[in-house]
């Protein structure tokens, strides 16, 4: 009832808000379009380009999904320990679980190395729309996104070369308006320096997950590491003993995953009737498949723990998005919106020349994609269903065939500048739980076979007459591709790809030309002419509107602006901005999700009560800012974003400055923690730059 009262209430304020301008607090902003005139208006300062470029160059993006800040001058990063969370599991063995109970590296000789994260930080931005756009400008519909992935995969190249320690990425912004070589420094050596345990670190469990007020510990530090050696910085970020102050002005640099805020009410529309049900659905039932494996035994619970957490997050953020594209108010809204700028079209010859009806293009592209998305989803974009042996597998097979290619006849992934992403998947030294692979494996058959039907030629060419229960069998029992030694020898070795008789290998090869059938007929029929026709959208909205308006998050570093400020729910009234360390005792009731770990337990005496725990701030954040720096003027850590209260759950569509709010560990409880209740001085006096 929270849930859906509380969302309810943030979109029909949202609806009310004024348009098309952005609220005092939105706006993921780039950091080479950060709109200075409205944010001197609304706190009187103006951050200078060598504030920007410190906090640029300090900002971290772990793997593909998380946030991270450099935080001493050694290559410590603070993050989530969420963020790390998978390398924490891949490190931990049924006797040593350091999921349940943390890790803490006496010194840097026993650091241990993350086996599949690596770490980027920005270093400059550069405007090539231009040079994209030409490149497709006289191509067919179904041949644009091909012209325009080799005109990228082009400009990256030039940029990086085969460099392993770059990384170059054009980045697509505002649906098409806009593209930029974003390139990175990148580090493959990632150690972990200190975890608490997991239960610290989402105290309150799932229930709290998305709520405030909150009490978690949700953090980690790892380092970075070039050579062997740790990575020296000469400009870290420092973290602040005071924290912040209600009122105070605060910012976020991170990397915000995704979000729809641009589409037209027809992407809209899909998005609330086709793919979100189908979404929810599918996942609550991987849910209710990894809960019963749970039950089987403590290390069947172990091994699933970390993709049962994930999909639960999941499940919840994507009911939060649902429940906000299905009031009528919000699309209210988006048709106002939309309206605004159909009719400036109708009314400018000027317009119609340039642009056509970019709208009625969208609706006939989005009606032929209900009839062509799910097969694209399952053999694509699905695969596998997270199974690392088949992951694995495919990733093997098609880099031994796009390696042989021109590089503008490559797929996206597997270019120059991309393929060492790849590479470091496929050569890490990560565990494979067996338990987790089968259900995985199983469950994606037997989806796949539901959603496109058992006369489906994929299907027929999956199963081969065999049950899901039996190909998962054979696969994790007799593929030897959790050995990291096999993996190397045919990633070098390509040609002994094709002759492989791994089961996995065997799987993936037999559907592989069904699934790039699948993906080369959605980039036709849908991505490349929804690719023209937004483009269109996005400069018709910079003609009429003339407004500086951000565009949507693609997992790119932004930074915002915000205060520290609680809400008002309208359902349980005032919410105060801070909890307090006393807070965390007297929630606590000795059962699991409330349960403290046994050294917080002990350790009430020793905490200072009335030390901030976790606060809030009206700072505009998506899922992919996990890990965030909170940041004063200064540019000092005063608390480290690991959460949006329920009502951001909409912030993927919108956001309202009333309600919307960002959630993070205080830089007080983050460092007597460290002291108090671990032991861990030397990280401590390290992040304090002692």
């Amino acid at each position: 009832m929270r849930t859906t009262q509380a969302l309810a209430a943030a979109m029909l304020a949202l609806c009310l808000s004024a348009i098309p301008a952005a609220s005092a607090d939105e706006g993921m902003w780039t950091f080479d379009s950060l709109p200075v005139d409205r944010l001197q208006q609304a706190y009187g300062f103006t951050p200078d380009k060598a504030w920007l470029d410190r906090i640029q160059k300090a900002s971290v993006k772990l793997g593909e999904g998380c946030s991270g800040s450099v935080v001493s001058g050694d290559g410590l990063v603070l993050t989530n320990h969420h963020c790390v969370a998978n390398c924490v599991q891949e490190l931990s063995t049924p006797a040593n679980n350091l999921m349940a109970a943390g890790f803490l590296a006496p010194g840097q000789r026993e650091e241990r190395i993350c086996p599949a994260l690596d770490a980027s930080i920005l270093q400059s931005i550069t405007d090539v729309t231009a040079r994209v756009q030409l490149a497709a400008k006289d191509a067919a519909l179904s041949q644009m996104a091909g012209k325009r992935a080799a005109e990228i995969a082009m400009i990256e190249a030039e940029a990086c070369g085969v460099s392993r320690d770059k990384r170059c990425n054009v980045v697509t912004l505002y649906r098409g308006g806009a593209y930029k070589l974003y390139v990175y420094d990148r580090y493959t050596d990632v150690r972990l320096s200190f975890a608490p345990e997991r239960q610290a670190a989402f105290f309150g469990g799932d229930p709290d997950n998305f709520n405030f007020p909150r009490y978690a510990y949700d953090m980690a530090l790892v380092r970075l590491y070039k050579d062997g050696k740790p990575a020296k910085f000469a400009h870290p970020l420092q973290i602040s003993p005071g924290g912040a102050k209600e009122g105070d002005l605060v910012f976020t640099s991170g990397h915000p995953g995704s979000t729809d805020r641009l589409l037209t009410v027809a992407q809209l529309q899909f998005q609330r009737d086709q793919f979100l049900p189908w979404r929810i659905e599918y996942l609550a039932q991987i849910r209710g498949s990894l809960l019963n494996e749970a039950t089987k035994g403590e290390e069947e619970a172990r091994q699933v723990a970390e993709a049962l957490f994930g999909i639960e997050n999941s499940v919840k953020v994507f009911k939060g998005q649902h429940g906000a594209l299905v009031l009528p108010s919000f699309f209210g809204l988006k048709f106002a919106e939309e309206k605004r700028l159909r009719d400036a079209l109708a009314a400018d010859p000027k317009l119609r020349s340039k642009y056509g009806d970019p709208f009625a293009d969208i609706e006939t592209i989005v009606a032929a994609q209900k009839a062509s998305w799910l097969p694209y989803q399952m053999l694509e974009q699905r695969f596998g269903a997270g199974s690392v042996l088949l992951t694995n597998a495919r990733t093997l097979i098609r880099g031994a065939a796009e390696r042989g290619k021109p590089d503008s006849q490559r797929l996206t992934e597997y270019t120059a500048s991309r393929i060492a992403l790849r590479e470091r998947a496929i050569l890490a030294d990560a565990p494979v739980h067996a338990s987790l692979e089968r259900l995985e494996i199983e469950f994606w058959l037997l989806k796949t076979r539901e959603y496109l039907g058992a006369d489906h030629p994929a299907i027929k060419t999956l199963f081969g007459g065999k049950t899901a229960a039996e190909i998962a069998g054979e696969i994790v029992s007799g593929s030897r591709l959790d050995d990291p030694a096999i993996r190397r020898s045919l990633w070098e070795k390509p040609a002994l790809v094709a002759s492989s008789t791994d089961p996995a290998i065997i799987l993936a090869r037999r559907i592989d030309a069904v699934s790039r059938e699948a993906r080369t007929a959605y980039d036709a029929a849908i991505t490349s002419p929804l690719s023209a026709a937004t483009e269109k959208v996005a400069a018709l909205r910079f003609d009429v509107l003339d407004l500086s308006i951000y565009p949507d998050a693609t997992s790119t570093l932004r930074l915002t602006y915000g205060a520290v400020k609680g809400w008002t729910d309208p359902v349980f009234g005032e919410v105060k901005p801070f909890t307090y360390a006393a807070g965390l005792w007297d929630r606590a009731t000795g059962a699991y999700p409330f349960n403290l770990t046994a050294k917080w337990a002990g350790a009430k005496s020793a905490i200072t009560p009335g030390l901030q725990m976790n606060l809030v701030t009206t700072n505009d954040i998506i899922g992919g800012s996990s890990g965030s720096p909170l940041l004063d003027r200064q540019g000092r850590i005063v608390g480290l974003v690991f959460d949006g209260n329920i009502h951001s759950l909409g912030g993927a569509f919108g956001f309202d400055p009333a309600l919307n709010r960002t959630v993070s560990v205080s830089s007080q409880i983050l460092l007597e923690g460290l002291r108090k209740i671990y032991g861990a001085t030397a990280l401590a006096d390290e992040l304090q730059h002692k």
